[in-house]
């Protein structure tokens, strides 16, 4: 007799196959905004998948707005005006398939819209045990051993820490937005980040931790801005040179 949880360990594998790649193919522009996608016997068959499961699969890639299904004319996919760009998914998506600098700036506006609030909100709300998470999180951050990647991982850390501390439950469900911002940047870098980049890091986001512990809403704010800010001036830089060494 089958495994019962090896069946839906498998179900889940060939659903999430399914999701990750139409999502990528839309937003990659491989099945472009309104087009019809195939029908479920191709799909079907494409996927080596039940019927079953790819109806799932193009009810998760509804519930993202990136499809909607059409009585006698089949799944079309969605002006990008409906997209959910709060989804760790569809932001995924678009850092793989390859992001402009305005899809990157325009995500930073959104960071600057509500990460310096829920700065403010931590020095008002944080509990000791949180501010001394946040220190240690932050003292983290200028370890000089530190690769590109794990100094994302370090600094996602962070902010997702931060958000938790604001005590706003929305705040913390926003989480995607800091993660696609933050591994967007650095893994457009090149090389690893040397001694003295992940020493500035660690003091600018030491600065904020200060600004929470001593209960001050306004500094914590500002130096959460100055924060994003200089994100932001490095995702420019990174686009310039990008440009200028194109022929």
């Amino acid at each position: 007799m089958p495994d019962p949880m090896g069946l839906v360990r498998r179900k889940h594998t060939s659903h999430r196959q399914v999701v990750e790649e139409i999502g990528k193919a839309i937003v990659s522009g491989g099945f472009p905004v309104g087009s019809v996608l195939p029908g479920d016997p191709e799909l079907a068959k494409r996927f080596h998948v039940s019927r079953t499961v790819l109806r799932e699969a193009m009810k998760t890639l509804a519930a993202k707005g990136l499809v909607v299904p059409k009585a006698r004319i089949g799944t079309r996919v969605t002006d990008r005006q409906f997209w959910n760009m709060f989804d760790g998914d569809i932001l995924r998506w678009h850092f793989e398939a390859g992001v402009s600098e305005e899809f990157l700036l325009n995500l930073y506006d959104i960071r600057e819209a509500f990460e310096p609030a829920a700065a403010a909100l931590a020095a008002e709300r944080a509990s000791s045990d949180q501010i001394t998470l946040l220190r240690q999180l932050a003292e983290a951050l200028g370890n000089p051993d530190h690769t590109t990647e794990s100094l994302a991982f370090a600094d996602l850390r962070f902010h997702l820490a931060l958000a938790t501390a604001s005590h706003n439950p929305f705040m913390r469900t926003l989480g995607s937005l800091i993660e696609a911002a933050l591994f967007g940047v650095f893994r457009m870098s090149s090389g690893s980040p040397d001694g003295q980049r992940a020493a500035e890091v660690r003091a600018s986001h030491m600065a904020i931790v200060d600004a929470i512990a001593a209960r001050d809403c306004t500094a914590a704010r500002q130096t959460m801005e100055k924060v994003i800010r200089i994100g932001r001036d490095r995702a420019r830089a990174t686009f310039s040179e990008e440009a200028a060494d194109r022929p």
